[in-house]
């Protein structure tokens, strides 16, 4: 056993995946119907009521899953979100060439084509970190931009909230941007990724968006926890 004084960011991310067997069945999204679409709702850090807008945006149906952004806001770390806040909302908005929100927006995609085969596995929290994998079988030739993060679900109500949401708390980019002339079997990686403060970590799943090099959606997935 490994002792829980070793800090989790120096063990192996595949040893975080393992450490939970015992206590839970690990979260894939083996057998997880693959969504068709993806909300993306972004809200300003310096608003204090966009959280509780009973106008926030809806997914069209039951196969869009949605993603909530907090954006850092002028007012830094004196903002009323500002201790939900990314810098990882404001990369993802440069990828969707849309401005920082004054208060909120909302943007909406269809995956393109047949999806692909985009496996997601994960963990249990251990010393503040989740074990994280997503792998891609049978990728081709293609420089692919993948999105894997680590969502807090969130039921309706929670903090005034008309919508249920699934809170964007940490990201991870793997590198598969260099097409390559001989097409390897599958892209993988496997990370431990830092649950925040203030996360409660029964709440947190993985949802991952796969773009092509022309910005399409090509795969979206999502993690399910099963005993």
């Amino acid at each position: 056993m490994i002792p829980t004084a070793v800090p989790a960011r120096f063990l192996p991310a595949f040893l975080l995946l393992a450490l939970p067997l015992a206590a839970r069945a690990l979260c894939t999204s083996d057998q997880v119907p693959a969504p068709a679409a993806v909300l993306e709702r972004f809200i300003s850090a310096d608003c204090a009521t966009c959280w509780q807008d009973p106008a926030t945006a809806r997914p069209a149906g039951p196969d869009t899953v949605v993603l909530d952004w907090v954006v850092p806001g002028r007012q830094g770390e004196d903002a009323p979100l500002a201790t939900v806040a990314s810098s990882d909302a404001l990369e993802r908005l440069a990828v969707l060439r849309r401005q920082a929100p004054e208060r909120s927006d909302a943007v909406s995609a269809r995956r393109e084509g047949k999806g692909l085969p985009l496996r997601l596995a994960q963990g249990a929290a251990f010393n503040d970190y989740v074990g994280a994998s997503i792998e891609l079988r049978v990728p081709g030739r293609t420089a692919w931009q993948p999105w894997l993060l680590l969502v807090e679900q969130l039921p309706a109500g929670t903090e005034g909230s008309p919508v249920a949401r699934n809170l964007v708390r940490n990201v991870f980019r793997p590198d598969w941007g260099q097409p390559s002339t001989k097409p390897p079997a599958r892209l993988a990686d496997t990370r431990a990724m830092q649950i925040h403060e203030g996360a409660r970590p029964e709440r947190l799943r993985l949802v991952a968006v796969l773009q092509d090099a022309r910005g399409r959606i090509r795969a979206i997935s999502r993690t399910e926890c099963r005993e």
